[in-house]
Order: C-alpha cells, then sequence, then structure tokens
C-alpha cells in the first residue's frame, strides 16, 4: 500500500512539474508578446500624434485659404 502511494505521488509530482515547466514557457511567450504589443501601441500613438499634427496643420492652412479667399471676394465689385 506505502509502495502504491509512492507511485502515484511520484507520478502526481512528475504531472505538477510538467505543468509548471509548461506555464512558465507559456508566461515567458506571453511576456514577449505583451512587450512587443505595447512597443507596436507606443509606435501608433506617436504615429497617431505626428498625423494630428499634420492635420491641424493643414487645417490651419485651409482656413487662411478661405479667409483669404473669402476677403477677396468681397472686395471684388459685384
Amino acid at each position: 500500500m506505502l509502495e502504491t502511494t509512492l507511485t502515484q505521488l511520484e507520478r502526481l509530482l512528475d504531472d505538477l512539474l510538467q505543468q509548471n515547466s509548461t506555464q512558465q514557457e507559456t508566461i515567458a511567450r506571453l511576456e514577449r508578446e505583451l512587450l512587443q504589443l505595447r512597443e507596436e501601441n507606443d509606435n501608433l500613438q506617436l504615429s497617431n500624434l505626428e498625423q494630428e499634427e499634420q492635420l491641424a496643420t493643414t487645417l490651419e492652412r485651409l482656413k487662411g485659404m478661405l479667409e483669404r479667399s473669402g476677403a477677396g471676394s468681397q472686395s471684388t465689385p459685384a
């Protein structure tokens, strides 16, 4: 009976060690993926900020063109 119990414990211990190893590999993979996703997120946020700046500049240029266009058409006699 004791031998059977020890054998079962050995099998359970081996199973737990294997599960632990598998989980550690999964954790390491997930940490690498998380790092990559964070870097990608940072790059996307930077790109978004750059695009917002470009859009703001374009908007200001268009507003200026509209103001000049409106001022020019108002001063032109009908």
